[in-house]
């Protein structure tokens, strides 16, 4: 479990509070996200590899709908 001094936002959180945001935590086997409004709710968890896998999908240009 990750303790809350693990937990970082991102940089883009947004303004005011900075709480538009997820908030991630490193752990030994995994890359655990939360949602910041809500830190007390369920967390994802990814294996490294498919943490990276899905930041560069989110990176990606997507198509214009036709």
């Amino acid at each position: 479990m990750a303790t809350p001094e693990d937990w970082r936002k991102s940089s883009y959180s947004g303004g005011g509070e900075g709480n538009a945001c997820v908030e991630i935590a490193n752990r030994t086997t995994h890359i655990a996200i939360r949602d910041s409004k809500t830190p007390a709710r369920a967390t994802l968890a990814f294996p490294p590899a498919a943490f990276t896998t899905f930041l560069e999908a989110l990176k990606s240009p997507r198509p214009s709908p036709r």
